[in-house]
């Protein structure tokens, strides 16, 4: 990849200026203390080498039709990987399944072979793809298309932020596959135009995070759109109680396969980057991004006032930088995403929309310019670098007082997050239940 330029020495802006008005917006975007910093830390070990029989088959050896293995050899897969090898025979079965594997471990492929494999079977079985963000539906339709190319399916991309007509043309299509984001499906639904009645398969990729963003009820009313008899796929990193909840809800005999071994990339390191104030805090990211190691880098805000406040001011400052979040069109968001993708810019500011599932190669570090909500989201946030088994960098802004507070804490054997003892509080009464009525 052809390294960037990068300016060097201070902006002729003044980063106090281009703050001070933001000040009390940009407040609740410093350390975020419910997550331990010192989980922040860690060297990178060596690129893992995993058990000679954790994969014990190539794809010509998996039970696939012919026109489909020439497809996958076509496009240089040989060895299937560990999530796609316990998937794949699964699925094949059409029997449900909980499949839990951590960020870039080829999750789409376990559900999109087996898939086409049954439509290859039977050009009758349709299916729905539901993913949590807009960026991850379009690269699940990305790959479906690449597999698909001399197989004769079709799909239909329902996602918000682009044209609902240009999207009701393609549902009058002949269509094996429907992929979309609960929000525009569930309007496709209310409007009549799309009918999942007699679909047989409904695949629920990222769940988790579909459940974070607040999609729950959506997936419900989807779900209860679908026959009964249907063959249900739920990927995950995580499974949260409510996600445990919906998937007892709507499957009673399901297999739950993991591939999950640890809880971070061995690949990556993490470390923490201290700053003073907020103008402190630019300024050291300046210098960061300078570095002539920082060759791609993803930037992650919390808000998308902050995340697009930020990029002018890297833009302003002679870098080359786009950004997506939830203010951005999909035209907006997809041209920015491809401006990564081919080098035309080397940083990507964006909030946790980009989080998720994105497959975008070379990320040399991932900057968390604010502190994530929760861990959960910290570790699907720095799964951008270190992918393949490349080497990534993690790099957590805290603030100093944050820090020193933590470190205080862990002195003084107090539990974070907890307070001393008011040696002047009420008691409560003895033998009162003080549960509201």
């Amino acid at each position: 990849m052809t390294k960037t330029h990068k300016p060097h020495g201070r902006s002729r802006f003044s980063a106090k200026s281009k703050f001070s008005s933001n000040t009390n917006r940009n407040r609740r975007s410093r350390s975020n203390p419910s997550i331990d910093i010192s989980k922040f830390i860690n060297q990178a070990s060596q690129a893992p080498i995993l058990p000679k029989d954790e994969v014990t088959r190539t794809f010509a050896e998996l039970p696939l039709d012919k026109k489909l293995l020439e497809t996958i050899e076509g496009r240089g897969f040989i060895n299937p990987t560990p999530i796609q090898d316990k998937s794949i025979d699964i699925v094949l079965k059409g029997k449900d399944l909980i499949g839990m594997a951590n960020t870039g471990t080829g999750k789409t492929g376990a559900f999109l072979i087996p898939t086409l494999d049954r439509m290859l079977n039977d050009r009758n079985i349709k299916a729905l793809i539901l993913a949590p963000t807009r960026e991850l539906a379009l690269q699940i339709d990305t790959e479906f298309k690449k597999f698909s190319k001399k197989l004769g399916f079709n799909s239909a991309l329902c996602i918000g932020g682009t044209s609902m007509h240009q999207q009701y043309k393609m549902l009058k299509q002949p269509h094996n596959l429907i992929i979309g984001t609960p929000g525009r499906i569930n309007d496709l639904l209310d409007q009549g135009r799309i009918d999942i009645s007699k679909f047989q398969i409904i695949v629920l990729d990222e769940v988790d995070r579909m459940l974070d963003m607040g999609f729950i009820d959506d997936v419900r009313k989807i779900l209860s759109f679908m026959p009964k008899n249907k063959q249900s796929l739920f990927f995950s990193a995580t499974m949260p109680k409510a996600v445990e909840k919906l998937i007892n809800d709507f499957s009673t005999d399901i297999q739950t396969i993991s591939v999950k071994s640890v809880e971070t990339a061995s690949t990556i390191d993490q470390d923490i980057v201290q700053f003073t104030g907020l103008e402190d805090k630019l300024e050291t990211l300046h210098d960061i991004l300078n570095k002539e190691d920082v060759t791609k880098v993803l930037i992650f805000g919390r808000t998308k006032h902050g995340v697009q406040n930020l990029t002018e001011k890297l833009n302003d400052r002679g870098f080359k930088a786009a950004s997506i979040h939830g203010n951005k069109t999909q035209a907006q968001r997809q041209r920015a995403l491809m401006q990564f993708r081919k080098d035309l810019v080397n940083i990507l500011v964006a909030t946790d929309v980009a989080a998720r599932g994105l497959d975008i190669e070379d990320v040399s570090h991932v900057i968390n310019y604010d502190i994530p909500e929760t861990y959960e989201d910290y570790i699907h946030r720095i799964g951008r670098t270190g992918r393949a088994n490349k080497r990534g960098q993690a790099l957590t802004f805290v603030q100093k007082s944050e820090k020193q507070r933590q470190d205080n804490q862990q002195r003084s054997g107090r539990p974070q997050g907890s307070k001393p003892a008011n040696r002047f509080q009420k008691r409560k009464p003895a033998g009162r239940d003080n549960r509201k009525p």
